[in-house]
């Protein structure tokens, strides 16, 4: 098991719910989840998308490399997630 932090910038007009369903579907892919930080609405140096701000959540998680390609896949298929970043610890 590695140890990966991932980023995510969602669109910031979208509702409670909707940000909850592509969070659940995004975490469910960890095998452990250690540390969850939700930043919220917060200005974009540059607009991305036509976006001047955006939604933060950041996570700490472990999971088995094999699932990583799963996981960058599903996130690159999400249209309401506007900027991603994961690394590997």
């Amino acid at each position: 098991m590695n140890i990966y932090n991932l980023t995510l910038v969602l669109k910031p007009d979208l509702q409670e719910k909707e940000r909850e369903d592509i969070l659940e579907k995004v975490t469910k892919s960890f095998a452990k989840k250690t540390k969850e930080d939700i930043w919220g609405n917060r200005d974009l140096v540059y607009p991305i998308k036509k976006q001047k701000k955006g939604w933060y959540a950041h996570f700490t998680f472990e999971a088995e490399p094999n699932q990583i390609p799963t996981l960058d896949k599903q996130i690159k298929l999400e249209e309401d997630i506007i900027r991603y970043l994961l690394i590997k610890e």
